[in-house]
């Protein structure tokens, strides 16, 4: 079975030179930019409402990502909105939130509905972004449920976007050399 599927009419729409392993699953009202990569395992749910994922973006091994369906409380209900040069880890939950430009989401980490994350913030494993949480830029946060722990240095911020850059890299080896054996 294709791991794209349509869902209502609805199909992934995959930018140039994205690498989508093919253990992935990709449902209903999905785009991804240019560049970007989802990798095994990853399982990602644009059913009731619409996953935007930028440019140069990975969704690391055993992702999950979701969203929330509008209704009369919410009427735009809780799409999922992740920006460019955006590195989520292993095992990351993203649930109906807004994940800005170059922002690394350690392992584990969950991050739920209405939660904003701005540009360059570094979330540590295993964290908790709690629904409707703003995480200002510049800054580490580490807990269950996340505390700003301090912020970050020069060379850190100049990892956000190594980490894309190097996964960038890995994405092309992978589309010009993985084979099925």
């Amino acid at each position: 079975m294709n791991s794209i599927r349509s869902y209502k009419g609805i199909a992934p729409q995959l930018g140039e030179r994205v690498y989508i392993d093919e253990s992935a699953v990709l449902v209903g009202d999905i785009k991804i930019g240019d560049d970007s990569s989802v990798w095994p395992l990853v399982a990602a749910r644009g059913d009731v409402n619409h996953i935007h994922i930028g440019e140069r973006s990975n969704i690391q091994d055993g992702s999950v990502l979701h969203v929330t369906h509008k209704n009369k409380e919410n009427p735009a209900g809780y799409p999922l909105l992740i920006g460019d040069d955006v590195t989520v880890g292993h095992k990351v939950m993203l649930h109906g939130c807004i994940i800005k430009n170059r922002v690394l989401v350690g392992m584990g980490a969950i991050v739920l509905d209405g939660a904003i994350i701005e540009e360059e913030v570094m979330i540590g494993a295993g964290s908790l972004v709690p629904p409707n949480k703003v995480l200002e830029s510049g800054y580490l946060y580490v807990g269950s449920p996340v505390k700003q722990a301090r912020p970050l240095s020069e060379k850190e911020r100049a990892f956000l976007q190594k980490s894309s850059d190097n996964y960038v890299q890995n994405k092309n080896d992978y589309i010009n050399d993985v084979k099925p054996v």
